[in-house]
């Protein structure tokens, strides 16, 4: 079995950080400014929804291939997570499973995308 040292963790978590400088920043304009140029119809809100569905599962199915993927490492030579049928048969569960934690909205990704892509009515009570 490796070990993983703090160092090795905290050096792979600053190659993997985007770069935040206030010049790679692109200029997002408000949803409720959105909301009064052009209103979606539903047939495009239906779209924008899926969409965001479809985002969140794919997130899910990501998160839970590297979970099985560290489980692949650490697992002894006998071990079923070692067999590639075993494996074939996982990675298609996984994908089921995240579909289906998707359309619950399990996660809430879906909402939080659709909270800043969706245009809110301001006449609206919240």
């Amino acid at each position: 079995m490796r070990s993983v040292t703090p160092q090795a963790l905290s050096a792979t978590a600053a190659l993997s950080l985007p770069d935040a400088s206030p010049a790679s920043a692109l200029p997002v304009a408000p949803a409720a400014d959105a909301a009064q140029d052009s209103p979606l119809s539903p047939a495009e809100r239906a779209r924008v929804e899926k969409a965001a569905v479809k985002f969140e599962a794919m997130f899910i199915g990501q998160m839970l291939q590297q979970m099985r993927r560290t489980t692949r490492e650490f697992a002894g030579e006998d071990s079923v997570f070692k067999d590639r049928i075993a494996s074939d048969m996982l990675d298609m569960a996984d994908t089921a499973v995240a579909d289906s934690l998707a359309h619950q909205r399990a996660f809430g990704i879906a909402d939080a995308i659709l909270r800043q892509l969706l245009p809110t009515d301001p006449s609206a009570k919240r």
